[in-house]
């Protein structure tokens, strides 16, 4: 069976980070996107509401898992047993940056691939970060996540 990760922090999922996941969905039997726990950073919204979110967002996806992890990916991804892990490329500056972890992933775990999947365009400006800054200033993100998210933001 071929299983992929998807890892990200997802706070909160967008239209883009969706995009990304259904055009990966094909290519393996399993996707399960694993939501990052990183003490360091400063979370809008906490990691049970984010994997409440996704959930619903994939909830008509058999063959989607919503996970929370700590440490290091690699170790996730021995843990599942994934083979794969996807990646979402939005510019140059994310690929240099995604190009870097994924040869250092390949170093410490060779068994695993990462997937690059390139960005469509009209969802290149969207982030995560954006998302963020958009709700603290009490803006309407409906443009930006996916349907079923709303609700919980």
């Amino acid at each position: 069976m071929k299983t992929a990760l998807f890892p990200g922090s997802f706070d909160p999922i967008t239209i883009a980070h969706v995009d990304i996941l259904k055009r990966a969905l094909p290519l393996f039997d399993k996707v399960i996107v694993g939501i990052g726990l990183n003490s360091s950073k400063q979370n809008y919204l906490s990691a049970e509401k984010r994997q409440e979110i996704v959930s619903a967002v994939f909830t008509d996806y058999s063959n989607v898992e919503v996970q929370l992890y700590e440490g290091l990916t690699v170790d996730f991804c021995r843990e599942i047993n994934a083979q794969y892990m996807v990646r979402g490329i939005r510019s140059v500056g994310d690929f240099e940056y995604e190009r870097a972890i994924a040869q250092i992933n390949q170093t410490m775990m060779p068994e695993m691939e990462t997937i690059f999947i390139l960005s469509k365009p009209e969802y290149s400006a969207i982030s995560s970060t954006i998302v963020r800054d958009i709700l603290r200033n009490h803006g309407d993100v409906h443009k930006f996540v996916p349907a079923a998210a709303i609700a919980y933001l």
